[in-house]
Formats: C-alpha cells, sequence, structure tokens
C-alpha cells in the first residue's frame, strides 16, 4: 500500500474538481481526502495499491488537465488513516475542513 499526498496548482478551485475527483475514485479501491486549500491549491491524499492510486491520477489529469499547471506528488508508505480500500471504492463521508470548505473522503 501507498499514500501519495498531491498539490495542485492552477486554476483548480471553482471548476469542479473534487466533485470530478469524487466520481473517478467510485470504483477504485482507493482512500483518502481531496481538498481546497486557502492558498489557491487543491490537496489530495489518498490511499491504496500503487496502481489503484495511478489510475486515479490519470484520471484526474485527463478529465482536470486543462486546469491544472503543476502538479508536486510525495509518496509515502500508506499507514491506514482512512481504513482499508475497499473492492468498491466511492465516497463514504463529507466532511469540513478547518478552512471550513468541503473535504471530499474518498473510500469504501
Amino acid at each position: 500500500m501507498i499514500r501519495y499526498t498531491v498539490h495542485y496548482t492552477g486554476q483548480v478551485q471553482g471548476v469542479g474538481f473534487r466533485y470530478t475527483t469524487q466520481n473517478i475514485a467510485e470504483g477504485l479501491p482507493v482512500s483518502g481526502y481531496v481538498q481546497n486549500l486557502s492558498d489557491g491549491r487543491v490537496r489530495l491524499v489518498v490511499e491504496g495499491e500503487k496502481e489503484q492510486v495511478d489510475r486515479l491520477l490519470d484520471g484526474i489529469t485527463q478529465y482536470l488537465g486543462r486546469y491544472i499547471h503543476q502538479q508536486a506528488v510525495d509518496q509515502s508508505p500508506a499507514n491506514g488513516e482512512f481504513g482499508q480500500p475497499g473492492a468498491g471504492g466511492g465516497i463514504c463521508d463529507v466532511r469540513k475542513s478547518s478552512w471550513l470548505r468541503d473535504l471530499w473522503v474518498v473510500r469504501k
């Protein structure tokens, strides 16, 4: 299992980034969240098998690449913070961040 923390810069807020990420993640055995940051970036933290996490990032690039100017990826071992990713993937929870912006939590 692997964990990616990805920061996206560009015109990534106000374009459906979190909603699209939610839709791409459905059906993938990944878990994590995507969050708007106060500085205009979007943060994605996701855990799962490397192949599945890479599929999520590829899907994000495919659907939202025109809005992304830079993607900074930090890779680390998964720590299980979001539980064990299930076979069905999908969204199970919506939370508020400390910035009072929605967090979409992607996990089974």
